[in-house]
């Protein structure tokens, strides 16, 4: 389950900075959103979702887990094991929201500049959530 989760987070980074970067050309050449940018953005929102399924079955079966729960206060002590056990899963968690959140209301504009700036903004800070957060030196 580890090494699927591992696996998944490569096409899930790749996908969420492509649209990123599609949707920064889009709103500075004022493009028009097309049913590609619409598709891009919710194959990224899909594709994370998935990942997050993913993510919550291999934490839970985790060794993480399991000392988080049995000696938390110890858990927090260590840098190492608290980014495993609570930084990472409830960083990509947030991440995960905000990019529900840009696909939801990117839905309820108007304007292809303001489609643009939403995917953008929500999924930048997405990106930026989940960059700080991957345990890089467990990795794959």
């Amino acid at each position: 389950m580890k090494d699927i989760h591992s696996y998944w987070a490569y096409l899930v980074l790749a996908i969420l900075i492509f649209t990123f970067v599609n949707a920064i050309i889009g709103l500075k050449q004022k493009k028009e959103f097309t049913d590609k940018d619409l598709r891009l953005g919710l194959f990224t929102l899909i594709v994370s979702h998935i990942q997050l399924l993913i993510g919550l079955g291999w934490y839970f079966m985790s060794p993480w887990y399991k000392t988080l729960k049995a000696n938390g206060s110890e858990v927090m002590g260590d840098k190492a094991v608290r980014l495993l056990a609570v930084e990472h899963p409830l960083m990509m968690v947030i991440a995960i929201v905000f990019i529900t959140i840009g696909w939801s209301k990117h839905k309820k504009k108007t304007e292809d500049v303001a489609k643009f700036k939403t995917f953008a903004i929500f999924y930048g800070i997405a990106l930026l959530l989940i960059l700080s957060r991957i345990p890089w030196s467990n990795w794959l």
